[in-house]
């Protein structure tokens, strides 16, 4: 199984992502953890990104992808994955289709968690309550999301074109959501 989870922040892909991986025993992949990891490990690829974000810029598709395909070329990944927070943009989809078919794995589905914009504002307000995130104020939270609706959501779309899209409510209880996910998987699998 080879699996996007997509959705704006604090829909909890995080928490369905773990809860799927567990479900059907391959690796749930951030985007985050896979550039901590090449940061930590002084990887050639983490050096590279380094020096990118001892500048303040944002790490480039181009690195971004090569440490995404690099992460999915990894033995524990080759019976599947659940891949969370890539692709973001249009130029991604494209890489990712690249690195899929370089890799023969083709992607099996996309799982799209949505809630409404002032459910996600209060999530993620609490979140950073109790995590202590100074950082992530309203606006902040709110131009997250404003990001996301422009320029990550349209790639659903593209999804939903090609017959992987799965759209499922982020709203309710943990686990009847991951039974809810786990049910429409085994429906088209």
């Amino acid at each position: 199984m080879r699996l996007l989870i997509m959705g704006p922040q604090g829909v909890g892909k995080g928490t369905q992502a773990a809860l799927l991986a567990q479900h059907y025993g391959i690796p749930a992949i951030s985007t985050g953890d896979i550039f901590r990891y090449n940061l930590k490990n002084q990887t050639e690829l983490g050096k590279q990104a380094q020096a990118f974000m001892d500048k303040g810029e944002l790490v480039p598709d181009q690195l971004t992808n090569a440490i995404v395909k690099d992460r999915l070329a990894m033995d524990d990944a080759k019976q599947g994955w659940i891949l969370d927070g890539y692709p973001r943009n249009a130029a991604q989809v494209e890489a990712l289709d690249s690195i899929l078919t370089d890799l023969c794995t083709p992607l099996d589905r996309v799982v799209a968690l949505h809630a409404d914009h002032d459910v996600l504002m209060e999530r993620m307000t609490k979140r950073a309550e109790i995590e202590g995130r100074a950082d992530d104020t309203p606006e902040v939270i709110a131009k997250r999301l404003d990001v996301y609706a422009k320029e990550t959501e349209p790639l659903l779309a593209i999804y939903k074109e090609r017959g992987l899209l799965l759209s499922v409510d982020g709203v309710g209880r943990i686990d009847e959501i991951s039974r809810t996910i786990i049910s429409q998987l085994d429906q088209v699998a």
